[in-house]
Protein backbone atom coordinates (compact mmCIF):
# COMPACT_ATOMS: atom_id res chain seq x y z
CA UNK A 1 0.00 0.00 0.00
CA UNK A 2 1.39 3.11 -1.05
CA UNK A 3 1.74 6.13 1.51
CA UNK A 4 -0.49 8.11 -0.50
CA UNK A 5 -3.52 5.26 0.24
CA UNK A 6 -2.40 4.71 3.72
CA UNK A 7 -2.44 8.23 4.71
CA UNK A 8 -5.76 8.62 3.30
CA UNK A 9 -7.00 5.68 4.76
CA UNK A 10 -5.85 7.12 8.13
CA UNK A 11 -7.95 10.25 7.46
CA UNK A 12 -11.31 8.01 6.47
CA UNK A 13 -10.93 6.13 9.74
CA UNK A 14 -10.54 9.67 11.95
CA UNK A 15 -13.39 11.24 10.13
CA UNK A 16 -15.48 8.16 10.63
CA UNK A 17 -14.31 7.86 13.91
CA UNK A 18 -15.25 11.42 15.00
CA UNK A 19 -18.60 11.19 13.11
CA UNK A 20 -19.21 8.12 15.66
CA UNK A 21 -18.47 9.37 18.69
CA UNK A 22 -19.94 12.74 18.43
CA UNK A 23 -23.24 11.86 16.41
CA UNK A 24 -23.81 8.35 17.33
CA UNK A 25 -23.67 6.87 14.12
CA UNK A 26 -22.30 6.52 10.54
CA UNK A 27 -21.91 9.48 7.95
CA UNK A 28 -23.67 9.30 4.58
CA UNK A 29 -21.19 10.65 2.48
CA UNK A 30 -16.94 11.50 2.47
CA UNK A 31 -15.75 14.31 0.69
CA UNK A 32 -11.62 15.22 0.54
CA UNK A 33 -9.93 18.14 -1.06
CA UNK A 34 -6.39 18.93 -1.18
CA UNK A 35 -3.88 21.92 0.18
CA UNK A 36 -1.52 22.55 -2.49
CA UNK A 37 1.71 23.84 -3.25
CA UNK A 38 2.78 26.83 -5.76
CA UNK A 39 5.82 26.16 -7.50
CA UNK A 40 5.74 30.07 -9.06
CA UNK A 41 3.57 32.90 -9.25
CA UNK A 42 3.30 34.49 -5.48
CA UNK A 43 1.36 37.27 -4.88
CA UNK A 44 -0.31 37.42 -8.29
CA UNK A 45 -3.37 35.81 -8.05
CA UNK A 46 -5.03 38.84 -6.33
CA UNK A 47 -3.43 41.13 -9.11
CA UNK A 48 -5.69 39.15 -11.68
CA UNK A 49 -2.43 37.53 -12.84
CA UNK A 50 -1.03 33.60 -13.29
CA UNK A 51 0.11 31.15 -11.17
CA UNK A 52 1.69 28.24 -11.23
CA UNK A 53 0.49 25.67 -8.54
CA UNK A 54 -0.35 21.60 -8.24
CA UNK A 55 -2.69 20.47 -5.59
CA UNK A 56 -0.84 17.95 -3.38
CA UNK A 57 -1.88 14.39 -1.73
CA UNK A 58 -2.52 15.97 1.93
CA UNK A 59 -6.16 16.95 2.33
CA UNK A 60 -9.23 17.53 4.35
CA UNK A 61 -11.87 14.86 4.89
CA UNK A 62 -15.47 16.20 5.97
CA UNK A 63 -18.01 13.16 7.10
CA UNK A 64 -21.25 14.40 6.44
CA UNK A 65 -24.49 12.92 7.52
CA UNK A 66 -28.17 14.30 8.47
CA UNK A 67 -29.22 16.01 11.54
CA UNK A 68 -31.71 15.38 13.49
CA UNK A 69 -32.32 19.40 13.72
CA UNK A 70 -32.33 21.88 11.25
CA UNK A 71 -29.05 23.04 12.22
CA UNK A 72 -25.68 22.28 11.38
CA UNK A 73 -23.52 20.61 13.74
CA UNK A 74 -19.71 20.13 13.24
CA UNK A 75 -16.92 18.15 15.13
CA UNK A 76 -13.17 19.21 14.64
CA UNK A 77 -11.29 16.36 14.90
CA UNK A 78 -8.16 18.04 14.52
CA UNK A 79 -9.01 20.22 17.90
CA UNK A 80 -9.64 17.76 20.41
CA UNK A 81 -13.13 16.53 18.36
CA UNK A 82 -14.48 20.20 19.79
CA UNK A 83 -17.94 21.28 18.81
CA UNK A 84 -20.21 24.09 17.49
CA UNK A 85 -23.86 24.18 16.38
CA UNK A 86 -25.82 27.03 14.30
CA UNK A 87 -29.00 27.51 12.64
CA UNK A 88 -27.53 27.49 8.80
CA UNK A 89 -30.83 30.14 8.26
CA UNK A 90 -29.49 32.74 10.94
CA UNK A 91 -26.78 35.55 10.07
CA UNK A 92 -23.30 34.89 10.28
CA UNK A 93 -21.88 35.32 14.12
CA UNK A 94 -18.53 35.95 14.35
CA UNK A 95 -16.77 33.42 16.69
CA UNK A 96 -13.50 33.67 18.59
CA UNK A 97 -12.23 29.83 17.48
CA UNK A 98 -11.02 30.63 13.62
CA UNK A 99 -11.97 26.70 12.67
CA UNK A 100 -15.80 27.57 13.48
CA UNK A 101 -15.77 31.10 11.04
CA UNK A 102 -14.72 28.39 8.27
CA UNK A 103 -17.34 26.48 8.59
CA UNK A 104 -20.04 28.92 9.23
CA UNK A 105 -18.28 30.84 6.43
CA UNK A 106 -19.14 28.66 3.61
CA UNK A 107 -22.31 28.13 5.07
CA UNK A 108 -23.32 32.29 4.83
CA UNK A 109 -21.32 32.19 1.40
CA UNK A 110 -23.69 29.34 -0.02
CA UNK A 111 -26.41 31.29 1.90
CA UNK A 112 -25.72 34.65 -0.27
CA UNK A 113 -25.63 32.57 -3.38
CA UNK A 114 -29.14 31.05 -2.93
CA UNK A 115 -28.06 28.06 -2.05
CA UNK A 116 -29.75 27.17 1.14
CA UNK A 117 -27.53 24.31 3.16
CA UNK A 118 -30.01 23.06 5.60
CA UNK A 119 -29.24 20.63 8.44
CA UNK A 120 -26.48 18.56 8.54
CA UNK A 121 -23.90 16.51 10.50
CA UNK A 122 -20.47 16.89 10.17
CA UNK A 123 -16.87 15.98 11.20
CA UNK A 124 -13.76 17.53 9.48
CA UNK A 125 -10.31 16.27 10.18
CA UNK A 126 -6.75 16.93 7.86
CA UNK A 127 -3.35 16.41 7.00
CA UNK A 128 -2.51 19.87 5.37
CA UNK A 129 0.47 21.12 7.95
CA UNK A 130 -1.31 24.28 8.97
CA UNK A 131 0.78 27.63 9.32
CA UNK A 132 2.90 26.19 6.46
CA UNK A 133 1.42 27.67 3.19
CA UNK A 134 -0.05 24.55 2.06
CA UNK A 135 -3.61 25.81 1.87
CA UNK A 136 -5.25 24.11 4.33
CA UNK A 137 -7.50 26.63 5.26
CA UNK A 138 -8.46 26.46 1.20
CA UNK A 139 -8.83 22.48 1.81
CA UNK A 140 -10.74 22.93 4.30
CA UNK A 141 -13.01 25.43 2.66
CA UNK A 142 -13.87 23.31 -0.44
CA UNK A 143 -14.24 20.38 1.37
CA UNK A 144 -16.83 21.56 3.12
CA UNK A 145 -18.92 23.67 0.28
CA UNK A 146 -18.70 20.24 -1.62
CA UNK A 147 -20.09 18.09 1.47
CA UNK A 148 -22.68 20.80 1.64
CA UNK A 149 -23.62 21.09 -1.69
CA UNK A 150 -23.60 17.32 -2.42
CA UNK A 151 -25.40 16.17 0.85
CA UNK A 152 -28.05 18.83 0.27
CA UNK A 153 -28.72 18.28 -3.85
CA UNK A 154 -27.38 21.42 -4.85
CA UNK A 155 -26.36 19.55 -8.06
CA UNK A 156 -26.10 23.22 -10.47
CA UNK A 157 -22.55 23.81 -8.29
CA UNK A 158 -19.63 22.97 -10.52
CA UNK A 159 -15.92 22.50 -9.45
CA UNK A 160 -15.15 26.55 -9.71
CA UNK A 161 -18.14 27.68 -7.79
CA UNK A 162 -17.17 25.50 -4.45
CA UNK A 163 -13.59 27.23 -4.79
CA UNK A 164 -15.76 30.62 -5.11
CA UNK A 165 -17.98 29.72 -2.17
CA UNK A 166 -14.80 28.76 -0.85
CA UNK A 167 -12.95 32.07 -1.50
CA UNK A 168 -15.60 34.06 -0.26
CA UNK A 169 -15.63 32.89 2.83
CA UNK A 170 -12.20 33.79 3.76
CA UNK A 171 -12.77 36.93 2.22
CA UNK A 172 -15.86 38.59 3.69
CA UNK A 173 -16.68 36.26 6.74
CA UNK A 174 -12.71 34.70 8.21
CA UNK A 175 -11.01 37.93 6.93
CA UNK A 176 -8.38 36.72 4.62
CA UNK A 177 -8.51 39.23 1.24
CA UNK A 178 -6.92 35.86 -0.42
CA UNK A 179 -7.25 35.43 -4.14
CA UNK A 180 -8.89 32.45 -5.90
CA UNK A 181 -5.62 30.08 -6.83
CA UNK A 182 -5.52 28.23 -3.47
CA UNK A 183 -8.95 27.36 -3.74
CA UNK A 184 -9.17 26.94 -7.73
CA UNK A 185 -6.68 24.32 -7.92
CA UNK A 186 -8.20 22.51 -4.57
CA UNK A 187 -11.44 21.58 -6.27
CA UNK A 188 -10.05 21.85 -10.09
CA UNK A 189 -6.44 19.46 -9.96
CA UNK A 190 -5.27 16.89 -11.88
CA UNK A 191 -3.08 14.01 -10.90
CA UNK A 192 0.35 14.47 -11.95
CA UNK A 193 0.15 17.93 -13.12
CA UNK A 194 0.71 21.99 -12.44
CA UNK A 195 -2.23 23.94 -13.19
CA UNK A 196 -1.54 27.48 -15.36
CA UNK A 197 -4.41 29.46 -13.81
CA UNK A 198 -5.53 33.20 -15.11
CA UNK A 199 -6.72 34.44 -12.24
CA UNK A 200 -8.69 36.80 -14.12
CA UNK A 201 -10.94 34.82 -16.62
CA UNK A 202 -10.39 31.33 -14.18
CA UNK A 203 -9.54 29.53 -17.51
CA UNK A 204 -6.77 26.76 -16.60
CA UNK A 205 -4.05 24.77 -18.54
CA UNK A 206 -2.75 21.24 -17.20
CA UNK A 207 0.90 21.02 -17.50
CA UNK A 208 2.58 17.38 -16.66
CA UNK A 209 5.33 17.12 -14.16
CA UNK A 210 7.75 14.75 -15.11
CA UNK A 211 8.07 11.86 -13.10
CA UNK A 212 11.28 11.93 -12.37
CA UNK A 213 11.10 15.20 -10.92
CA UNK A 214 9.97 15.54 -7.12
CA UNK A 215 8.28 17.95 -5.87
CA UNK A 216 9.42 18.98 -2.58
CA UNK A 217 8.41 21.01 0.20
CA UNK A 218 10.38 21.64 3.44
CA UNK A 219 9.13 23.37 6.38
CA UNK A 220 10.92 26.35 7.94
CA UNK A 221 9.68 25.55 11.35
CA UNK A 222 8.07 29.10 11.55
CA UNK A 223 4.41 28.80 11.55
CA UNK A 224 2.43 32.14 9.89
CA UNK A 225 -0.96 32.85 10.08
CA UNK A 226 -2.02 35.26 6.96
CA UNK A 227 -5.25 36.84 8.58
CA UNK A 228 -2.25 38.27 11.64
CA UNK A 229 0.60 39.06 9.03
CA UNK A 230 1.35 41.53 6.48
CA UNK A 231 -0.97 40.00 3.66
CA UNK A 232 -3.40 42.32 3.54
CA UNK A 233 -0.96 44.83 3.75
CA UNK A 234 0.77 43.73 0.42
CA UNK A 235 -2.86 43.54 -1.28
CA UNK A 236 -3.50 47.53 -0.49
CA UNK A 237 0.01 47.88 -1.42
CA UNK A 238 -0.79 46.42 -4.94
CA UNK A 239 -4.13 48.55 -5.14
CA UNK A 240 -2.51 51.49 -4.53
CA UNK A 241 0.56 50.78 -7.40
CA UNK A 242 -2.88 49.63 -9.48
CA UNK A 243 -4.27 52.67 -9.12
CA UNK A 244 -1.70 55.15 -10.04
CA UNK A 245 -1.11 53.32 -13.07
CA UNK A 246 -4.75 53.83 -13.93
CA UNK A 247 -5.50 49.92 -14.33
CA UNK A 248 -7.75 47.69 -12.86
CA UNK A 249 -5.09 45.45 -11.63
CA UNK A 250 -1.35 45.37 -12.09
CA UNK A 251 -1.62 42.18 -13.90
CA UNK A 252 -2.51 45.51 -16.95
CA UNK A 253 1.01 47.01 -17.14
CA UNK A 254 3.98 45.24 -18.33
CA UNK A 255 7.45 46.31 -17.39
CA UNK A 256 8.40 48.76 -19.93
CA UNK A 257 5.55 50.96 -18.40
CA UNK A 258 6.05 50.00 -15.21
CA UNK A 259 9.35 52.48 -15.81
CA UNK A 260 7.87 54.56 -18.21
CA UNK A 261 5.04 55.53 -16.21
CA UNK A 262 6.36 55.24 -12.80
CA UNK A 263 7.08 59.22 -12.34
CA UNK A 264 6.43 60.08 -8.77
CA UNK A 265 5.33 56.89 -7.35
CA UNK A 266 6.68 56.16 -3.69
CA UNK A 267 9.46 53.18 -3.54
CA UNK A 268 7.82 51.02 -1.59
CA UNK A 269 4.74 51.18 -4.20
CA UNK A 270 7.19 50.57 -7.15
CA UNK A 271 9.07 47.77 -5.71
CA UNK A 272 5.73 45.56 -5.04
CA UNK A 273 4.14 46.63 -8.02
CA UNK A 274 7.52 45.38 -9.97
CA UNK A 275 7.51 41.97 -7.80
CA UNK A 276 3.87 41.21 -9.50
CA UNK A 277 4.76 42.31 -13.01
CA UNK A 278 8.04 40.31 -13.30
CA UNK A 279 6.73 37.45 -11.21
CA UNK A 280 3.74 36.81 -14.07
CA UNK A 281 6.23 37.01 -16.65
CA UNK A 282 8.20 34.24 -14.70
CA UNK A 283 4.72 31.87 -13.97
CA UNK A 284 4.03 31.94 -18.03
CA UNK A 285 7.28 30.81 -18.56
CA UNK A 286 7.55 28.16 -15.76
CA UNK A 287 4.79 26.50 -17.59
CA UNK A 288 6.58 27.06 -20.91
CA UNK A 289 9.90 24.97 -19.32
CA UNK A 290 7.72 22.56 -17.65
CA UNK A 291 6.01 21.64 -20.58
CA UNK A 292 9.19 20.74 -22.46
CA UNK A 293 11.15 19.59 -19.55
CA UNK A 294 13.41 22.73 -19.39
CA UNK A 295 15.20 22.01 -15.66
CA UNK A 296 17.37 24.96 -16.34
CA UNK A 297 15.19 27.57 -17.20
CA UNK A 298 12.84 26.83 -14.98
CA UNK A 299 16.02 27.08 -12.02
CA UNK A 300 16.50 30.37 -12.74
CA UNK A 301 12.89 31.54 -12.45
CA UNK A 302 12.59 30.16 -9.73
CA UNK A 303 15.28 31.70 -8.22
CA UNK A 304 14.33 34.91 -9.55
CA UNK A 305 10.87 34.51 -7.78
CA UNK A 306 12.79 34.07 -4.87
CA UNK A 307 15.14 37.46 -4.84
CA UNK A 308 11.70 38.80 -5.98
CA UNK A 309 9.73 38.12 -3.14
CA UNK A 310 12.95 38.65 -0.38
CA UNK A 311 13.93 42.32 -2.33
CA UNK A 312 10.96 43.51 -3.99
CA UNK A 313 7.75 42.27 -1.55
CA UNK A 314 9.33 41.82 1.42
CA UNK A 315 7.58 38.96 2.39
CA UNK A 316 10.81 36.29 2.99
CA UNK A 317 12.68 36.01 6.48
CA UNK A 318 16.21 34.91 7.48
CA UNK A 319 15.62 31.01 7.74
CA UNK A 320 13.67 31.00 4.64
CA UNK A 321 16.33 32.84 3.09
CA UNK A 322 19.13 30.70 4.21
CA UNK A 323 16.69 27.24 3.13
CA UNK A 324 17.09 28.49 -0.03
CA UNK A 325 20.50 29.20 -0.66
CA UNK A 326 20.99 25.81 0.75
CA UNK A 327 19.12 23.57 -1.38
CA UNK A 328 19.77 26.18 -4.15
CA UNK A 329 23.29 25.84 -3.94
CA UNK A 330 23.65 22.12 -4.44
CA UNK A 331 20.67 21.74 -7.01
CA UNK A 332 22.12 24.41 -9.56
CA UNK A 333 20.61 24.48 -12.80
CA UNK A 334 19.50 20.82 -12.54
CA UNK A 335 16.32 21.97 -10.29
CA UNK A 336 14.82 24.65 -8.66
CA UNK A 337 13.98 26.12 -5.41
CA UNK A 338 11.95 29.48 -3.73
CA UNK A 339 9.68 30.43 -0.93
CA UNK A 340 6.09 29.22 -1.11
CA UNK A 341 2.86 31.24 0.08
CA UNK A 342 1.55 33.81 1.71
CA UNK A 343 5.31 34.58 3.20
CA UNK A 344 6.72 35.93 6.86
CA UNK A 345 7.68 32.12 7.76
CA UNK A 346 6.06 28.77 5.93
CA UNK A 347 7.82 26.60 3.27
CA UNK A 348 10.16 26.43 0.22
CA UNK A 349 9.23 24.18 -2.26
CA UNK A 350 11.93 22.14 -4.61
CA UNK A 351 11.67 20.82 -8.10
CA UNK A 352 14.35 17.94 -6.87
CA UNK A 353 15.50 15.23 -9.87
CA UNK A 354 14.51 12.02 -7.86
CA UNK A 355 18.03 10.72 -8.38
CA UNK A 356 19.37 13.41 -5.93
CA UNK A 357 16.47 13.48 -3.51
CA UNK A 358 18.32 11.35 -0.66
CA UNK A 359 20.93 13.47 -1.35
CA UNK A 360 18.81 17.01 -0.88
CA UNK A 361 16.86 14.98 2.08
CA UNK A 362 20.32 15.18 3.93
CA UNK A 363 21.70 18.03 3.15
CA UNK A 364 18.66 19.58 4.71
CA UNK A 365 18.71 17.72 7.77
CA UNK A 366 22.06 18.05 8.25
CA UNK A 367 22.17 22.05 7.41
CA UNK A 368 19.15 23.58 8.77
CA UNK A 369 17.74 24.04 11.85
CA UNK A 370 14.78 25.19 12.77
CA UNK A 371 14.40 28.69 15.54
CA UNK A 372 13.76 25.93 18.39
CA UNK A 373 16.70 24.07 17.19
CA UNK A 374 14.93 20.96 15.45
CA UNK A 375 14.97 19.45 12.03
CA UNK A 376 12.51 21.10 9.60
CA UNK A 377 9.87 18.78 7.97
CA UNK A 378 10.90 17.58 4.93
CA UNK A 379 7.40 16.39 2.60
CA UNK A 380 7.47 14.78 -0.55
CA UNK A 381 4.27 16.17 -2.41
CA UNK A 382 2.71 13.90 -5.46
CA UNK A 383 0.66 15.95 -7.72
CA UNK A 384 -3.38 15.23 -7.13
CA UNK A 385 -6.59 15.77 -8.45
CA UNK A 386 -8.93 17.66 -7.05
CA UNK A 387 -11.95 17.79 -4.72
CA UNK A 388 -13.68 14.39 -4.87
CA UNK A 389 -16.31 12.21 -2.93
CA UNK A 390 -15.48 9.35 -1.77
CA UNK A 391 -17.13 6.43 -1.65
CA UNK A 392 -18.48 4.42 1.83
CA UNK A 393 -15.79 1.85 3.08
CA UNK A 394 -16.46 -0.50 5.89
CA UNK A 395 -14.63 0.46 9.17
Amino acid sequence: MSITVTRRADLIKRAKNSFRDAFNGKPDMLVAAPGRVNLIGEHTDYNDGFVLPCAIDYETIVAIGKGEEARIQVVAGDYDNATDSFDPSAGFVHQETEWMNHVRGVVASMNSRGLTAGGANLAIVGNVPQGAGLSSSASMGVALAKALAEHCGLNQIDATEYALIAQQSENDFVGCACGIMDQLVSARGQSGTAMLLDCRSLETGFVAIPDDLAVVVVHSGIERGLVDSAYNERRNQCALAATHYGVTALRDIDSDRLISDRRDLDDVSFRRARHVVTENARAVAAADALAVNDRETLSVLMKQSHRSMRDDFEITVPAIDSLVELIGNYLGLRGGVRMTGGGFGGCVVALVPRGILEEVTALVEGGYQTPDGGKARIIICNPSNGASVLRQVDP
